[in-house]
């Protein structure tokens, strides 16, 4: 009688055991597919910067975008060191400070793209 009614409790028991067992499985399952669709992602993200990166490399070797640039903001440094152009310098940083935000903002991105978005991201980090 006993033997009767220890089986089917063991057999309850070792149900329960199971069940608890292939419950944290799926847990442990899903936690893996969450990671690897995580990483899939982050991977995808790098590759299209890379990719981006390297088309946009590719199209300024035949652009003075560039050099455009870099000959604008070097003209009041030189300015600087001529005689009598220090004057046409100070007007000229004078009449900017007078221009609206978005002005500043527009031609922080011109540079930023031309230049590179992490090559700013840089150099604004070193500040």
């Amino acid at each position: 009688m006993l033997q009767a009614l220890i089986g089917p409790i063991a057999n309850l028991a070792g149900s329960w055991l199971q069940g608890k067992a292939d419950k944290n499985a799926a847990n442990a399952e899903l936690k893996l597919t969450e990671a690897k669709a995580k990483a899939q992602i982050l991977l995808s993200k790098e590759t299209s910067v890379a990719d981006w990166e390297r088309i946009m490399a590719e199209g300024a070797k035949s652009s003075w975008k560039d050099e455009w640039f870099v000959v604008i903001l070097s003209i009041p440094l030189i300015l600087c060191w001529i005689p009598g152009a220090e004057g046409w310098v100070d007007r000229g940083f004078a009449q900017l400070s007078k221009a609206p935000d978005w002005y500043f903002y527009s031609l922080g991105i011109a540079i930023s793209a031309s230049f590179g978005v992490r090559g700013a991201q840089a150099f604004f980090k070193r500040k």
